[in-house]
Formats: structure tokens, C-alpha cells, sequence
């Protein structure tokens, strides 16, 4: 599999991209993922942006961003450390 692939309308990522993205072990990604404490939002480009996706992952401490292309090719990648401090719930928020 390649780290992003979209199928049937539905964006798939490596599992792996993520935990490093939110510096988390795998096993740790999936449990926290299944509990609810990671969430992510899929947002499709429009305008200048038509063909990109972004794709965003919260942690309680972290978000870690990821904008790609319709073929899956990763073109950026950030992430916010919030450090001990909870990610504020405005980032959060849909539109936000």
C-alpha cells in the first residue's frame, strides 16, 4: 500500500504516517484511535487548491497535518506540539 491512497471515495493512509506524524507508537495510535481520543478531519481543495487534500489528525497534545495530491504523493507535512498543554478545542472545531 502506498502511504496514501484514495479508493471507493475514501482517503486510506498508512497507519504508520500517522503515529510518526504524532510521534506515538503504532499500537498506542490504534488503541487511542478505537477509544476516540484521535480524531481527523478530510478537507478537498477547491479554487487553486482543486486536486489537493488536506488531511488532519488531533491528539490530545498534537496535531499533525498532511496535504496531498489526488494521486496520494505527500506534498506537505506539519505538526503542532502543544507540549504538556491539551490541544485548545477551537482547533478542533469544523471551519476551524
Amino acid at each position: 500500500m502506498k502511504q496514501v491512497e484514495f479508493a471507493s471515495g475514501l482517503v486510506e493512509i498508512d497507519a504508520s504516517v500517522i503515529a510518526d506524524g504524532l510521534d506515538i507508537a503504532l499500537p498506542l495510535l490504534k488503541e487511542q484511535m478505537r477509544a476516540g481520543r484521535i480524531t481527523s478531519r478530510s478537507e478537498r481543495g477547491i479554487d487553486d487548491d482543486s486536486g489537493r487534500y488536506r488531511l488532519t489528525f488531533y491528539s490530545e497534545h498534537r496535531r499533525f497535518r498532511l496535504v496531498v495530491d489526488e494521486a496520494g504523493a505527500i506534498i506537505q507535512r506539519s505538526t503542532l506540539n502543544f507540549g504538556d498543554s491539551p490541544l485548545p478545542k477551537s482547533i478542533r472545531r469544523a471551519g476551524g
